[in-house]
């Protein structure tokens, strides 16, 4: 097990990057299948999600297309329940099948308002994909139909997450020392 600190905090290995490449390749391959003759656009929130979309992205084989989108509803450790849409989405959704690509969803309001926000714009499906999901902090119904591994509720960097944005390119997840 490998200790890092970052800022104030310390943290230790909690999924090392094989662990994760191992259920991001169960979650593409479920893709893969799923979206076969669909041709989906991949909508990778930033900034956390880069490095999961990135990996998910190589080992998709079927036609699609990427695109980015920054929301921030994070500071620190904990969600500021403010979610702020920072980057647009400039791409005609009208008819697509649209796969929202993010790397945690705990309380998932974000998620709530992003697939709001998408079906503004009469995409033919949306459907959630994300890294991680902490069940037990979940606050609104969502179906994540993609969901690489379920954690505890602790706050952990690493693999594109962040403690007050650092820590983001550590291999691995890390959870924090309490």
């Amino acid at each position: 097990m490998s200790i890092v600190k970052i800022k104030d905090k310390t943290f230790k290995t909690f999924i090392p990057e094989k662990e994760i490449l191992e259920h991001v390749k169960v979650v593409a391959d479920r893709i893969n299948e799923d979206m076969k003759d669909k041709n989906p656009l991949f909508l990778a929130v930033l900034n956390g999600s880069f490095i999961f979309a990135a990996d998910l992205m190589r080992m998709i084989t079927i036609p699609c297309q990427i695109s980015f989108v920054k929301l921030a509803s994070y500071q620190g450790t904990t969600s500021t329940g403010k979610i702020t849409e920072v980057i647009g989405i400039n791409e005609d959704l009208a008819g697509r099948n649209v796969i929202i690509v993010e790397d945690i969803v705990d309380t998932g309001l974000t998620m709530k308002r992003m697939v709001e926000t998408l079906g503004t714009r009469h995409p033919e499906s949306i459907h959630i994909c994300t890294l991680l999901v902490k069940p037990e902090k979940l606050q609104v119904d969502l179906d994540i139909e993609y969901a690489a591994m379920s954690i505890p509720n602790d706050f952990i960097v690493g693999y594109g997450l962040d403690y007050d944005q650092e820590g983001r390119g550590l291999r691995d997840i890390y959870s924090i020392v309490k």
